[in-house]
């Protein structure tokens, strides 16, 4: 039976092992992605919720998120 060296069967094998290794990473960090993803846009629903509900008791305002403070956003017209 013909066989290759033993060194270029060992590059082989180190070659594959380290193709599947990163393979597996990847799968991992598109499924973390996926995930992060989804977290990412409950936050975005959640701060939406927060801003409605800022608006139907203060009205339309800047908030300085360091203070708490706020001040009203007056419209184009001044109002």
């Amino acid at each position: 039976m013909l066989k290759i060296k033993q060194e270029q069967l060992d590059a082989i094998n180190s070659q594959h092992a380290e193709s599947s290794s990163i393979f597996n990473q990847l799968g991992w960090l598109e499924a973390k992605k996926h995930e992060l993803l989804h977290k990412f846009a409950k936050v975005n629903a959640d701060m939406e919720d927060t801003k409605k509900d800022l608006e139907s008791e203060y009205g339309q305002v800047n908030v300085n998120l360091e203070t708490g403070e706020y001040t009203k956003i007056e419209d184009e017209q001044g109002n």
